[in-house]
């Protein structure tokens, strides 16, 4: 970790100077065993033609290591004793480098880096941002983007304590890499947030995201921002949340507590689900927990016997 944590900082380091900046678009890429992907690189430099691009892969709890690097005829390179595994180009007009990886497995599962050198000074090498590899036998032709619910604040909540929640679930996604985060609606700044895990509902994934938004805040509209991978035409989803004060103007002009009361029951909703899926995993740990005890019990006294 140490190792990475030092490449962030050189990376935001260079960035911070203007001089060098390295891009990875795709948080991940999905691929099919046996088959390829290409992972992408856009390099914003002052002579993107001379410089020498490098690749990287790193696996968990393993050192960072080198793949190839290339300047300008393609570089190939053999990985895992197999000829022309991994393939890395230039696109001079485009100011991107590219790393094709073919004849996909299991053990190709890791996050890859491009990286080049920044000269000022001494030299420091920049990497990008990493884009995670996953390999799967499954097929890839169904829509596996998230697929976003929201939840409104309630009157009751905005009453009592000035602030109201936003709340956006997420659901039947695959695979489980996403980045969520959100903004005022034309805002640049990144608000903070909260983030739940990622939960594994059959062979899909779910998460919830939600943002307080305090009494200050509360005339603004909001965004909820989701990166992933499978989203359609690789854009961005951007969920808009109304603004909170509209919201409780418009329900105090409609039959008293008619709205307020469906709002809260929504959120309430929203909560028991949560807790019924938490509840759901418990039950089946505590279940496959027993089995196992159970079984290594008559194991063990057959064992003896």
């Amino acid at each position: 970790m140490a190792l990475l944590d030092a490449v962030l900082f050189f990376s935001l380091w260079a960035f911070g100077l203007g001089q060098l900046k390295l891009e990875q678009p795709e948080i991940s890429v999905t691929g099919a065993r046996d088959k390829s992907v290409v992972i992408s690189c856009k390099v914003s430099s002052a002579d993107f033609s001379n410089e020498y691009i490098h690749w990287y892969r790193h696996k968990p709890n393993q050192a960072i290591e080198h793949l190839a690097y290339v300047k300008t005829a393609p570089a190939r390179n053999h990985l895992g004793g197999k000829e022309n595994k991994i393939e890395a180009r230039k696109d001079i007009p485009t100011s991107t480098s590219t790393l094709k990886i073919s004849f996909l497995e299991k053990e190709d599962e890791a996050t890859y880096y491009c990286a080049s050198w920044f000269y000022v000074h001494s030299s420091v090498k920049v990497f990008g941002s990493g884009t995670q590899l996953i390999v799967t036998d499954r097929s890839l032709d169904v829509d596996m983007s998230p697929k976003p619910t929201i939840f409104l604040p309630s009157i009751d909540e905005i009453n009592l304590h000035e602030a109201g929640t936003h709340l956006c679930l997420l659901e039947n996604f695959f695979p489980d890499v996403i980045k969520v985060y959100w903004k005022e609606k034309n805002g640049n700044r990144v608000l903070e947030s909260q983030q739940g895990n990622i939960i594994k509902t059959n062979d899909t994934y779910m998460k919830f995201s939600w943002l307080t938004v305090t009494k200050r805040s509360m005339d603004n509209e909001h965004v909820c921002i989701i990166k992933h991978e499978n989203n359609k035409r690789g854009i961005d989803q951007e969920i808009l949340f109304p603004s909170i004060n509209k919201e409780v103007t418009t329900h105090a002009c409609v039959k008293k507590g008619s709205d307020s009361l469906k709002l809260q029951l929504i959120n309430t909703c929203a909560c028991y689900t949560y807790l019924f899926l938490l509840l759901k995993s418990s039950v089946y740990f505590v279940i496959i927990a027993f089995c196992v005890c159970r079984r290594t019990a008559v194991c063990g006294h057959g064992k003896s016997s």
